[in-house]
């Protein structure tokens, strides 16, 4: 029998999707209970609201500093990552007809970890590391698109074309670690080539907070043309759908988003390979629903991910070793269960 939501609930789309907005909202409250510095949940309740209403302060001045300086906006940060990212995955499995699509298939990631590299040779500030990390994913996503010009199947040329990009910017992320000062350049590249949201990495989350908001909204408007897309082109043009046009909208935005992604976190693999493949057995190939569970899984396995990374040990582990360790086997169980499929 096939798990979904709709049989998990009684039938009720109601319930179904009151669930969905209520998985992430109860992880986005108890990771902000968690941490070196524990804080009851109470606490944090009154925390947030006490700039609106008002609330008699039963906590100290360190607990709340805490909360909104430090743990908020890397929860949020984390919610948006994720969000960002499961949906991503998505709409690049079911435009290039391939399981193994993900939000770095333009190789966006590999761009951004040259920049960052650069950077930190460069300058070794974060607010650079963040610049150059975004501006050099879209001049790897630009040559990918240009190489993939030359070939008349789009999709196909796209993924080779990502492949030729993503080992040129490999060798210069090599140069750049082969370069770089062993005591303190070296290591900083390694880490942030492994992805975390420690330190002030979340402090540029005002400027990217737009683009997030906006990136996801266009997608979770466009479900219905992703659907349409996902049929092959010829269906999709016999349906009255611009094939270019609309894909070429779709691909900005989700570049737009997996770049600022990568610029706060670093690299964080995983997320937008496996969470589209678990939406799918819950609610199926319709992009209609599949989207906004997507939002809802990738900021919920993100909170979870990130309360590990930074409670597990005194030393934080990075988000990509987590990501990894938890994707590869739930990935393996899929192929084991024919689960990789359309």
């Amino acid at each position: 029998m096939k798990f979904s939501f709709s049989s998990w609930s009684g039938g009720h789309p109601h319930l179904t999707r009151f669930f969905i907005i209520l998985t992430p909202v109860f992880f986005f409250l108890f990771s902000l209970t968690l941490g070196q510095y524990h804080i009851p949940l109470s606490h944090v309740l009154g925390i947030l609201a006490e700039p609106v209403f008002p609330v008699k302060s039963q906590w100290t001045d360190m607990a709340a500093n805490i909360v909104l300086s430090i743990r908020l906006p890397r929860i949020i940060a984390a919610v948006l990552i994720g969000a960002s990212l499961a949906s991503c995955g998505a709409v690049y499995q079911g435009l290039f007809h391939n399981p193994l699509a993900s939000p770095y298939t333009l190789r966006v990631s590999n761009g951004a970890g040259f920049g960052a590299a650069l950077a930190i040779v460069m300058f070794n500030q974060i607010i650079f590391t963040q610049i150059f990390a975004i501006i050099f994913s879209f001049i790897a996503v630009g040559l990918t698109f240009f190489f993939s010009g030359f070939s008349k199947s789009r999709s196909i040329s796209l993924i080779l074309a990502g492949t030729v990009v993503s080992s040129f910017f490999s060798a210069l992320v090599s140069l750049m670690k082969f370069i770089a000062d062993p005591e303190e350049q070296l290591p900083a590249i390694v880490y942030w080539l492994m992805g975390s949201l420690a330190g002030d990495k979340s402090s540029s989350l005002p400027v990217m907070m737009p683009v997030f908001i906006a990136g996801m909204f266009i997608l979770y408007l466009y479900r219905w043309r992703i659907n349409l897309l996902c049929l092959g082109e010829e269906e999709a043009s016999s349906f009255g759908v611009d094939v270019r046009k609309e894909r070429l909208i779709i691909l900005i935005v989700t570049s737009f988003l997996t770049a600022a992604a990568v610029s706060i976190a670093g690299v964080v693999g995983w997320v937008g390979l496996v969470i589209p493949h678990f939406a799918r057995l819950i609610t199926g190939p319709d992009y209609r629903k599949l989207i906004p569970l997507c939002f809802s899984l990738g900021a919920s396995y993100m909170l979870i991910v990130d309360d590990f990374c930074r409670c597990l040990s005194s030393l934080e582990i990075p988000l990509g070793v987590v990501t990894a360790l938890v994707g590869t086997p739930l990935f393996a169980w899929f192929i084991m269960r024919k689960k990789v499929n359309f």
